[in-house]
């Protein structure tokens, strides 16, 4: 499974970003990207990332 960040929904606000900077990205366009896929010890991180995203804009994709 990998993260997946919904540019429908993100607003920038970089919340993933500070949980997690070595799987989450906040670009000059405004939107958060993943820039690397998370190994086991980053899943905890990430699924913080998940529950903290103000408009729920990161999910889990298999």
């Amino acid at each position: 499974m990998r993260p997946v960040v919904d540019h429908e929904e993100c607003i920038g606000c970089g919340q993933c970003e500070q949980i997690c900077p070595e799987v989450f990205e906040l670009r000059e366009d405004g939107f958060a990207y993943v820039i690397k896929a998370p190994g086991e010890e980053f899943r905890a991180q990430v699924d913080e990332a998940i529950e903290e995203c103000p408009t729920g804009a990161i999910t889990w994709e298999e």
